[in-house]
């Protein structure tokens, strides 16, 4: 994440991760503060066995689409609504608007829960452990819809 104050935000992509028992890596990385520290972690988390990288980022919100721009990985953009932002508009349309070859795959505004969501799909694409509790996930929101259907027609 771009800055602390993004934290209780992105605490629900790392909350859904770890319920997937899916091993996570949370730090601060500024593009704009500390781009020394971005550009060593974009150019080298494949190496260190990263699968895809949630960024999430609030006002210009440049980190998600400078660690697209040199990583080789999957990232996810979570478009942050901060205390300096335009409504969370900035945030959204700088994420979401990349230049053709470097995608970002971008979520809701605030939206890291579907970020962690998206993240395990990923991973669970080549794994088969992590698919399985995705897919285990999913049955659980049916279960919840069809329960609060059978509640609201009685």
């Amino acid at each position: 994440m771009g800055s602390d104050s993004d934290l209780p935000i992105m605490q629900e992509a790392i909350d859904i991760l770890e319920s997937f028992d899916i091993q996570i890596e949370v730090d601060i990385v500024s593009a704009h503060r500390t781009p020394e520290k971005l550009f060593d972690y974009a150019l080298n988390a494949h190496n260190r066995g990263i699968k895809a990288i949630i960024a999430g980022a609030g006002g210009a919100a440049h980190l998600p689409g400078m660690v697209a721009s040199m990583s080789p990985l999957p990232i996810i953009g979570v478009p942050v609504k901060s205390s300096n932002s335009i409504d969370g508009w900035d945030s959204i349309l700088s994420i979401l608007q990349m230049p053709g070859g470097v995608p970002v795959a971008t979520v809701a505004l605030n939206g890291a829960k579907n970020a962690g969501i998206l993240a395990a799909q990923i991973i669970g694409a080549s794994d088969k452990c992590v698919l399985d509790k995705v897919i285990a996930y999913k049955d659980g929101l049916k279960l919840k819809v069809e329960k609060a259907s059978k509640r609201i027609r009685k």
